[in-house]
């Protein structure tokens, strides 16, 4: 058995970077804008493409005015989403390969906006759950991302790694967003680079392929 080190930690999203997730977020932002504009806590013609469903969640608990049954069909039909998107879901290429050799050598965690026993439910069907120390979904969170509360969460829970010796990886903004905030490195995996900068997230490096992430975490390693 390989000695366990445990000197460095990632931090994974997981739909569209460990998974092929299919979730319609459009849908999901849809639904979440409806119930709102039906409460009275948005105005039907708020331009809700621009923001994530987490965002337009956030923005109506900010308003002190979100009544705790309508939140609670809010997560219903987010949590509905989740599902219809993460049955049968696949892994992104090279997921296995890269979580087996990064094994023992660093904490893996998985940091996911989405309810926790439906994040361990597709790692467990697609048999990647046992590679993580930590499954962190929304529950564990004050804020989803792109907070940093996830980070600080897993941070907290870790305290022996510093931030410095920390990497999230991840496929959106709203991963790198959370990232900054919580001063640790930012990897964008398949990220629209676009979207990174327009947001002001610019990650440490780009990869298209997972196994690029062996490479950046050796150099990561230099410059600390």
């Amino acid at each position: 058995m390989r000695e366990k080190k445990y000197g460095y930690g990632i931090i994974f999203d997981m739909d569209n970077t460990l998974l092929q997730s299919v979730i319609d977020f459009t849908e999901m932002k849809r639904s979440v804008f409806e119930l709102l504009v039906k409460d009275g806590l948005c105005a039907p013609n708020f331009d809700w493409h621009s923001y994530t469903a987490s965002q337009l969640i956030e923005m109506a608990r900010q308003s002190g005015k979100l009544k705790q049954e309508t939140e609670a069909r809010i997560w219903d039909a987010v949590t509905e989403c989740e599902k219809q998107g993460m049955h049968g879901a696949q892994l992104e290429p090279y997921v296995p390969e890269v979580l087996a050799e990064l094994y023992g050598d660093c904490h893996l965690v998985v940091l996911t906006n989405n309810a926790c026993i439906a994040a361990q439910e597709a790692l467990k069907e697609t048999g990647i759950d046992h590679y993580f120390d930590y499954i962190v979904g929304r529950e564990q969170m004050t804020a989803l991302k792109p907070s940093a509360s996830g980070v600080y969460y897993v941070l907290d829970h870790y305290p022996d790694v510093p931030a410095e010796r920390w990497m999230f990886v991840g496929d959106s903004w709203i991963d790198g967003k959370a990232a900054k905030e919580g001063n640790i490195a930012f990897t964008a995996y398949k990220g629209n680079r676009n979207q990174m900068e327009k947001n002001e997230v610019y990650p440490v490096v780009y990869i298209e392929d997972m196994r690029e992430l062996m490479d950046a975490l050796i150099w990561r390693k230099e410059q600390v």
